[in-house]
């Protein structure tokens, strides 16, 4: 079960500490779609909040497109996307009324010469993705504020799938959509509400990545000795916060907590001369290790570098080359 800590002399309000406590377990799959989320009598007991604010808190989840309500059962973190076996609601089957009848039969004939119904949907995906493929687009769509979250989801799909990623602003993604007629977009389970009700209208496909869960960080932060400076470097200035509230929230005021994000010269050349240990994403890994490099002079003890994985867990990239037909 993954235990929720609360920093109640913080400034940063208990249910914020929460909130982004359960949106990073959910976003980094610790808590999987269809899983039961902790009544609030358990998390009361966990956290030492009150029921009523962690019942504040399942709300603003459930308003996010996080989780759902399910009456007399729970709170349960939703399926989203290939996740949720909803079938799409198109206006091609108007349009050609048997459409549905010939894939079922095909279907059918694929099931009784004994092809699983994995490999027949990866058959037709992989058939109807290589006549699409030229037109095809995958966008990744993150809110303006936080860029640098789309940057690196960007860099580390067209690393994977070896095809064009474009990235594009939440706010001007139903402009864009309005000017395609097909293509996946893409985005991390924090912002998957706002990316569906956009492209809800559109009749085009969301799919949800989930992200890397820090597990190796996490354990690494806990045996930091007190009072020990620990810097973080990132793309992205949304990661860097919900990181310093995840530390903070692990360790309260045991360790001196910076952050820079990598565009931040003057931010990252302070933090290499400061910090002891400095924890950096991978696409900002680089750059963090020239700025050690350009003040080795002034540092007696250079700091212990680490580089953490993929932002995007490694199940994700599978799920979508599959999605796309790409393997």
């Amino acid at each position: 079960m993954v235990q929720f800590q609360i920093q109640p002399d913080s400034e940063i309000p208990a249910s914020r500490q929460l909130l982004d406590q359960i949106q990073f377990a959910i976003a980094s799959r610790q808590f999987a779609p269809g899983h039961r989320l902790p009544s609030t009598r358990q998390l009361a007991m966990q956290t030492g909040l009150h029921r009523n604010t962690i019942s504040k808190v399942y709300r603003q989840l459930e308003e996010g497109g996080l989780v759902e309500s399910q009456a007399g059962s729970g709170i349960y973190v939703r399926a989203l996307g290939h996740e949720g076996g909803t079938k799409l609601r198109s206006p091609i089957l108007e349009q050609y009324p048997q459409a549905y009848k010939i894939v079922q039969q095909s279907l059918d004939a694929l099931l009784n010469d004994g092809c699983s119904l994995t490999e027949a949907r990866e058959l037709f995906l992989a058939e109807i993705d290589w006549r699409l493929r030229c037109s095809a687009r995958v966008l990744v769509t993150v809110p303006q504020r936080d860029l640098g979250a789309g940057e690196l989801m960007v860099q580390e799909l067209e690393k994977s799938l070896l095809i064009p990623v474009q990235l594009v602003p939440m706010e001007e993604l139903a402009r864009v959509l309005d000017q395609t007629h097909s293509g996946t977009v893409v985005t991390s389970r924090y912002f998957i509400g706002e990316a569906e009700a956009i492209a809800a209208p559109k009749s085009v496909r969301v799919i949800p990545i989930d992200i890397y869960d820090y597990e190796k960080e996490f354990k690494l932060i806990k045996t930091l000795p007190k009072d020990s400076a620990i810097g973080l470097v990132s793309l992205s200035a949304g990661i860097l916060r919900i990181a310093e509230i995840l530390v903070h929230s692990l360790r309260g005021e045991d360790l001196l907590i910076m952050s820079a994000q990598v565009t931040d010269a003057y931010k990252l050349n302070a933090l290499v001369r400061t910090a002891q240990t400095i924890i950096s994403d991978r696409a900002s890994f680089p750059a963090l290790e020239a700025a050690l490099l350009n003040a080795r002079e002034d540092i007696i003890r250079p700091p212990r570098l680490i580089c953490c994985e993929n932002y995007i867990g490694s199940k994700s990239i599978n799920l979508l080359k599959r999605e796309l037909g790409l393997g």
